[in-house]
């Protein structure tokens, strides 16, 4: 039986007022000979002092944002011979929305947290997602980073310990818009790609920057996914779609947990109550410009409903729709919902003829 569990899926198509929550935390996993704790910071006033100044700058870099600075950046500090495995067991105890490992981050460590980021999302239904140097996970939940040679006035990064950075950008991108095309204002030159090799770069599920002569800016927001299938197609691939997937899975499933789960009977006008619920937070979200206005629909799913019955022994030839939706389920709740997650513009193309 195990404990009461909440199942929401997302395909692509080819209760207690829920409140929307706010996206926006950066996790930042570092390696120090001093300082060892975790953190919970909201602004650059409150780095811990003592920590070492790559450390401290890294924290600041986060901090940066894009629209906004992230909500607030949770730091946990090993020790030098930290092992990043730790550093995950500190992860999963926390709440997120992109992870980032050490400034000194190598392969086998990125390889591992991408490997622990795919498991949280599809064992654990945990949304995170990480930013991590050259690694090709093709999974919604990596932003593979592979810009080199990142020069400021005063520093050069490597491509790891840039991903700070980057995680603190698309933190600070609000749900409305895409992070493609950010300006880094701090940056005044990478090592430059052609405009065909940025192409095969982003087509490739790589996170990049490019120079357009004037300044440096994201490429596109993308992340790692590449392989499409039925029912996950080019839409996991939009960061900006992602984020709004997971934030919907998040929001009905904590309001499920803390105001419905045990707290009413299994019945049919509860189950509306639960439905009217989600329609609400729908409505909401189209509001915010985060879904497709009219666009979303949300109901009992009368064939899960029917294979349910029928599995009890119900015989359901007879049954009208209606009665279907009013059968009683015993502990189950079948929803169905269908919503059109808005993209920002990122493509224009004008024919004009004069």
């Amino acid at each position: 039986m195990g404990l009461p569990s909440i199942t929401i899926a997302f395909q692509t198509t080819g209760i207690t007022a829920i409140q929307r929550s706010e996206k926006g935390t950066v996790a930042l996993i570092l390696r120090d000979s001093a300082g060892q704790g975790s953190y919970d910071l909201s602004d650059i006033t409150e780095i811990p002092s003592g920590l070492s100044a790559d450390n401290t700058a890294c924290i600041q870099r986060a901090f940066l944002g894009y629209q906004y600075p992230p909500k607030k950046v949770l730091v946990h500090v090993m020790g030098t011979d930290g092992q990043i495995t730790d550093g995950l067991d500190w992860a999963e105890t926390q709440e997120f929305d992109y992870l980032c490992g050490p400034l000194d981050l190598n392969s086998s460590d990125a390889a591992s947290i991408a490997s622990w980021v795919k498991s949280q999302r599809e064992n654990e239904d945990r949304k995170f997602k990480a930013v991590l140097p050259n690694q090709a996970a093709d999974h919604e939940g990596v932003i593979n980073f592979t810009t080199t040679g990142i020069q400021t006035a005063d520093d050069t990064f490597t491509t790891a310990e840039f991903c700070s950075r980057i995680a603190g950008l698309i933190a600070g991108t609000p749900m409305i818009l895409s992070c493609t095309y950010a300006p880094l204002p701090e940056v005044v030159d990478i090592d430059r790609l052609t405009r065909s090799e940025a192409d095969e770069a982003v087509d490739g599920g790589e996170f990049i920057l490019i120079h357009d002569g004037e300044k440096v800016k994201v490429g596109r927001g993308v992340n790692s996914f590449v392989t499409t299938a039925e029912g996950k197609g080019d839409a996991f691939k939009k960061i900006k779609i992602v984020e709004a997937m997971d934030m919907i899975r998040f929001d009905i499933r904590r309001t499920a947990e803390d105001s419905y789960i045990g707290k009413y009977a299994n019945s049919y006008d509860n189950k509306c109550l639960l439905i009217s619920a989600i329609k609400g937070y729908f409505e909401q979200l189209e509001l915010d410009g985060i879904l497709e206005a009219g666009a979303s629909e949300v109901g009992i799913d009368l064939d899960a409903q029917r294979v349910y019955l029928k599995s009890k022994g119900v015989d359901v030839s007879e049954m009208t729709d209606q009665e279907i939706k009013e059968a009683g389920t015993d502990d189950e709740v079948f929803l169905y919902a269908k919503i059109q997650i808005l993209d920002a513009i990122e493509d224009i193309t004008l024919n004009i003829t004069i």
